[in-house]
């Protein structure tokens, strides 16, 4: 047998581009399914500019969408140190235990954070303790909270604020809290919104389900893991942050009926993805799973389930382009880039929608 030699692993440095400024959007559009669309054609290559309620006419009856109905809770938190009432800003990533009120979070700024004090929120509705480091800017800390799991989660509610990214540069407005979110969320537990979905009207799905369009739903509990930055060059060496998903009865039965069918399955947004590549049975169908999941899609990767994703413009070398450019092929998504930047697409949270089909 012939010397393949090595495998040629992908770089980091591959996925890099500038993305000016004015091209990240700090606001969504007027209308959630107004926004623009770049269709990708995957055979061709073709590119088409439209709106994003045209995704409609990409599908047929039979065909399937899968969503995530995670919903973003306000986990921007502003306390006062105990003695000094220096402001720190709490960032709540994780609760470790429901009963003791343990959670991860990432604390600003985290230098003049040590194990043992304690945090004061709102008038001393909330006070916490740090119990242990994490990293360099995380830590345990302990909220000494004598209600039960849904009056905390309503005190986390009043006095939390809309995770919106920092490099969206403005002061939070009311309408963040709506807008930052999926019309469809329903399950509580994630820092950042799945933001391929955030362009779904109502209006929107119910033309799609006239069309014979149907929509199923995973939940995958986005954490902020998902937008740290890779630093190895060599992407093999990466390890991502685990997230909490469930990928449950309804959905399985949906998709696999679909892919009997040969109908399109599409992923609205990477984590949806991510949660139906990490529940592939061995005869490349969907199965029931619940759990955590650790999975980096990088190009080349085989997928299994999906033959459509909608996906927003991402940052340069973050792990969702690498999806995108897996899903769509690196070339032909790297060229779109090009031309969303020449089109003046906008990027990121708030920004346009791209369907790779």
């Amino acid at each position: 047998m012939p010397f393949l030699g090595p495998l040629q692993t992908m770089k980091l440095s591959k996925f890099k581009f500038d993305l000016p400024n004015n091209l990240i959007s700090s606001h969504p559009a007027e209308n959630r399914d107004e926004s623009r669309l770049m269709v990708l054609h995957r055979d061709s290559g073709k590119i088409e500019h439209k709106v994003f309620k045209d995704v409609v006419d990409y599908f047929d009856e039979g065909d399937l969408l899968v969503g995530n109905d995670t919903m973003v809770f306000p986990a921007r938190l502003y306390g006062r140190k105990e003695k000094t009432g220096a402001k720190i800003e709490v960032f709540l990533l994780r609760e470790l235990n429901a009963e003791m009120h343990l959670w991860d979070v990432l604390v600003d700024p985290a230098r003049k954070i040590r194990v043992g004090n304690k945090l004061y929120f709102g008038d001393g509705d909330l006070v916490a303790e740090v119990i242990d480091n994490t990293t360099s800017r995380g830590r345990t800390i302990r909220f000494l909270f004598d209600g039960d799991s849904e009056s905390f989660s309503k005190v986390v509610e009043s006095l939390g604020e809309t995770p919106l990214p920092k490099y969206i540069k403005r002061k939070i407005e009311p309408a963040d809290k709506e807008r930052f979110q999926t019309i469809y969320a329903k399950n509580k537990g994630a820092v950042s919104a799945p933001t391929a979905g955030m362009h779904f009207t109502k209006q929107l799905i119910k033309r799609l389900q006239i069309k014979g369009v149907d929509m199923t739903f995973i939940t995958l509990h986005i954490g902020l893991g998902t937008f740290r930055q890779v630093d190895v060059e060599d992407l093999t060496k990466h390890k991502m942050d685990s997230e909490n998903f469930i990928v449950g009865k309804e959905c399985v039965d949906l998709v696999n009926k679909a892919l009997e069918a040969k109908s399109k399955v599409c992923a609205v947004g990477t984590t949806t993805m991510r949660a139906l590549e990490s529940s592939v049975s061995a005869g490349n169908r969907l199965k029931e799973r619940e759990g955590w999941t650790d999975k980096f899609i990088f190009p080349p990767y085989d997928f299994k389930i999906c033959s459509a994703m909608i996906t927003n413009f991402h940052m340069p070398e973050s792990t969702l382009l690498m999806m995108a450019a897996a899903f769509g092929g690196y070339d032909q998504v790297m060229h779109a880039y090009q031309v969303a930047k020449k089109e003046k697409y906008k990027f990121l949270t708030y920004g346009d929608a791209m369907l790779i089909v």
